[in-house]
């Protein structure tokens, strides 16, 4: 990575996204939680046995997502599970748990001994299908100090798909990134308008401009694509890429993870 993180042994990572099945209380929750836990670690060494360089769990199936908040039995029930995935994965890992449930996300990274978080909202506000959006990068930040957290990493998303940027149209999203980092985020993460879409390459260069931190790409990057990403990104989230059909709801296919990363063997 050009501005390299001590959690990859390897230049640009390729980060794997769990999606865990909906979780308990959750309207479409129809699994125990062994199960969920179950399939969660077989996907995830899935990955790691194809040469993924980190893994992230995500909540993805728990919709309609709560705004800025999650009970205790989602936070107990991701941070369970993460701390199996991370134990034996033996890679880096992070968590994202929708929809903005930073703190709670924070709180399962110290307890699980992972390695970073997905924030939304971070710097400035938006409007996503779950409402109003706000910033959370004051109180997230003294909250890490409080717990003792500081080594877990803050990746925060700028311009977050799924959301509408209205009221911030005259701030572009380089001042969005370098926003991220004059309040002290970790790294940027850069995606297109949708789950599955790919960030613009004209935004991917303008948060390139604008920001020390690395830039990783979180949505919609296939291996008929990373190549002219490549040289802007300093690293890929893959979910959608890695899944039956390319859809984000699909299983895990091997020869699916091992032909992206080939794709990126062979501009690394």
């Amino acid at each position: 990575m050009a501005k390299s993180s001590p959690l990859f042994g390897s230049p640009k990572p390729v980060i794997a996204m769990i999606h865990l099945s909906a979780l308990p209380g959750t309207p479409a929750a129809n699994r125990s939680l062994r199960d969920i836990e179950t399939q969660a670690l077989q996907e995830a060494m899935l990955c790691r046995d194809a040469g993924v360089d980190g893994l992230m769990l995500e909540n993805m199936h728990d919709t309609p997502y709560q705004r800025g908040h999650v009970g205790p039995e989602i936070v107990a029930a991701m941070a369970i599970i993460a701390r199996v995935v991370k134990e034996v994965a033996e890679l880096p890992v992070g968590i994202q748990i929708l929809a903005g449930a930073n703190r709670e996300a924070l709180a399962v990274a110290h307890a699980a001994g992972l390695d970073y978080i997905r924030a939304e909202g971070f710097a400035f506000a938006h409007v996503a299908d779950e409402g109003f959006i706000q910033s959370s990068a004051a109180e997230l930040l003294r909250y890490r100090r409080t717990i003792g957290a500081e080594r877990v990493q803050v990746w925060a998303d700028v311009k977050k798909k799924h959301s509408s940027h209205a009221i911030t149209a005259d701030i572009g999203i380089g001042e969005t990134a370098h926003a991220v980092e004059f309040m002290r985020g970790d790294a940027v993460i850069v995606t297109g308008a949708v789950t599955g879409d790919a960030p613009k390459p004209a935004d991917v260069r303008d948060v390139k401009r604008a920001t020390r931190l690395p830039v990783f790409l979180g949505s919609g990057v296939t291996a008929e694509n990373v190549a002219s990403f490549y040289a802007d990104a300093d690293g890929f989230i893959v979910g959608s890429e890695f899944k039956t059909g390319g859809h984000w709801a699909g299983a895990v296919e091997a020869k699916r993870v091992r032909r992206f990363l080939r794709a990126v063997a062979a501009v690394r």
